[in-house]
């Protein structure tokens, strides 16, 4: 498989609420390929299916060395005083904002074998796996930001060159 184009800030894709994975099959483990290939490249802590055009619950991340993938996530622990933290987005290339986001997260779902996995973390893993649920369930960092960033923000996505 390969490196998957990343969707953009204003494609419908990226506002849909992901569909869960149901049978694990080719197409899928097609998918968590993609996924693994996707966020290899450099700079990138997390791909979510939806920023490929996949409308289905899976992410993959790449955070210090660990990478790997996640198929039906539910955060099921968010622990921590939430602090605002500079966050980006392929899916809006070139802006940073600070957003809320809790220090540590723990999530669950199942690997390609269908068996449950979990994945954790503090830092950068914690802020990727909000992150990237956030973006199955329809949501961009955009839509956390306090009214006055998002304001800004959008702004800043009219005048870029890629919008």
């Amino acid at each position: 498989m390969s490196a998957r184009e990343i969707r953009l800030f204003g494609d419908p894709v990226l506002k849909t609420v992901s569909e869960p994975v149901g049978i694990i099959d080719d197409r899928i483990r097609g998918l968590v390929e993609d996924l693994l290939d996707s966020v290899r490249l450099p700079g990138r802590a997390g791909v979510a299916a939806s920023q490929i055009g996949v409308n289905l619950r899976a992410f993959s991340y790449n955070v210090d060395g660990r990478i790997g993938y996640i198929l039906n996530p539910v955060i099921v622990e968010l622990s921590g005083e939430p602090e605002l933290v500079d966050e980006g987005c392929l899916s809006v290339p070139g802006l940073w904002f600070p957003t809320m986001r809790y220090p540590f997260a723990r999530a669950t779902g199942i690997d390609l074998d269908g068996a449950e996995i979990e994945v954790s973390g503090t830092g950068v893993m914690a802020q990727a796996l909000q992150h990237e649920t956030d973006h199955l369930d329809g949501l961009l960092y955009l839509d956390r930001l306090d009214k006055p960033a998002r304001r800004e923000a959008m702004k800043q996505v009219r005048e870029s060159d890629w919008f």
